[in-house]
């Protein structure tokens, strides 16, 4: 009976590898057609590995919580002749033949059946998560020798992750002696390791973090926009009506939202606007389009899939590119302040707090009353804007927020 390789996809456009989570099959069982078998994980969402073809599952050859590369031959299904000519998938025959001979399929991280029988096993990859370490000087305890560096490369370690370490070196400098010895130091510490989504947030705000980032706050009473909101069926979240007001103040003052590339800032096109969601160890980002000629209530829908594929880790990357600014509540975790960090290709970051009643006062009665507050802070490049201009961008956030009906 024809074999066919149950292949790693190419999961984006930027994805070279994923981990397995879980086998939803087992050898023997009959699966058809668009059958989801393995869940899969990469550093930005959870997804499906599914089959091109019914039959039966005749190997499954890699392992849960490995990583393996695109391209990698996961299992093999025996796949009848109709089955072939109905789907036209290729046989794992057909799939060696085009790339040569099996010692060059292996090479290629394509593991194909040898002339003697069996499956070459997969072979599993480390996690590569590309970006830039935090920038290091070149005097003193910031300086990284050749050697060190090297050192560093055969690890995997960013320069950010030996800012633990005690130099002895000149000025401070850390040495690879300084790094064995800290390495034996916490060899038998509790210890887990990091998931491609926690890789992710790390390597995400590593970039971040090489650019000046400043940020501002204010109070905003949250009276008319609770009222507002209880009177909607069904109830708009909060948070869209934080991104609905973010992105109307953005229109008026699109500048802020640059990026700044050489001696250019290239201002939005479009003024899509990202939701950092919380997941299960790290954030997800989707992005709601178009924010600023929709209202709250045409954004509703939207809003609750792209929030609901987030939770479910199901995300893709149509889903979470091209954002201009995000938005985070911080206060969903009973938190009253906070400084969010904006996403490396990204000017802005806004974040709301938890609301909590305070006694303000009022020029129009002439006595302090109670009312709901909560603080808006936003993270910005200080490249691209100042606190002048983040304040008018905050200010206006405020003013729309204070009054929803404009939503």
């Amino acid at each position: 009976m024809p074999e066919v390789p149950i292949v790693m996809p190419q999961l984006g456009e930027s994805i070279a590898e994923a981990t397995i989570v879980k086998f939803n099959v087992r050898v023997g069982d009959v699966v058809s057609a668009d059958e989801d078998l393995i869940e899969v994980e990469t550093n930005k969402a959870t997804m499906s590995v599914p089959t091109l073809c019914g039959g039966v599952i005749k190997e499954l050859c890699a392992e849960e919580g490995e990583s393996y590369a695109v391209g990698s031959v996961l299992g093999v299904i025996d796949v009848t002749e109709e089955e072939i000519a109905r789907t036209g998938v290729s046989t794992v025959e057909e799939a060696q033949g085009a790339e040569g001979t099996a010692e060059e399929a292996e090479e290629a991280n394509l593991h194909f059946k040898t002339e003697g029988g069996g499956y070459f096993e997969p072979k599993a990859v480390e996690p590569n998560v590309q970006g830039l370490p935090v920038p290091m000087g070149k005097k003193g305890a910031h300086y990284i020798s050749p050697r060190m560096r090297a050192r560093m490369n055969e690890l995997g370690l960013q320069a950010a992750d030996i800012s633990a370490v005690n130099g002895s070196g000149a000025g401070g400098r850390v040495t690879v002696e300084d790094l064995e010895k800290f390495l034996d130091y916490i060899s038998s510490w509790p210890s887990s390791s990091a998931s491609p989504m926690r890789l992710a947030v790390a390597d995400a705000m590593r970039r971040s973090w090489t650019r000046p980032l400043a940020s501002v706050g204010r109070p905003i009473v949250m009276d008319k926009l609770l009222a507002h909101r209880s009177a909607q069926q069904p109830k708009p979240g909060l948070t869209l009506y934080v991104l609905r007001a973010f992105a109307l103040a953005l229109a008026e003052y699109p500048e802020a939202a640059g990026y700044l590339i050489g001696g250019k800032i290239v201002h939005p096109r479009a003024f899509d606007i990202g939701l950092a969601v919380q997941v299960d160890d790290g954030v997800m980002v989707p992005v709601v389009r178009d924010v600023d000629t929709k209202t709250v209530r045409d954004l509703t829908n939207d809003y609750a899939k792209l929030v609901e594929l987030a939770r479910a880790r199901k995300l893709t990357e149509e889903h979470t590119r091209g954002g201009i600014a995000t938005v985070t509540n911080f206060g969903t975790f009973g938190l009253t302040w906070g400084t969010p960090i904006p996403l490396p290709n990204e000017t802005l970051i806004l974040g709301i707090s938890a609301g909590v009643k305070k006694p303000v006062w009022s020029d129009e009665v002439g006595a302090f009353i109670p009312v709901v507050e909560a603080e808006l802070n936003l993270t910005f490049d200080h490249r691209v804007i100042d606190g002048g201009d983040a304040g008018r961008v905050l200010n206006r956030v405020a003013e729309l927020l204070e009054n929803p009906s404009s939503l």
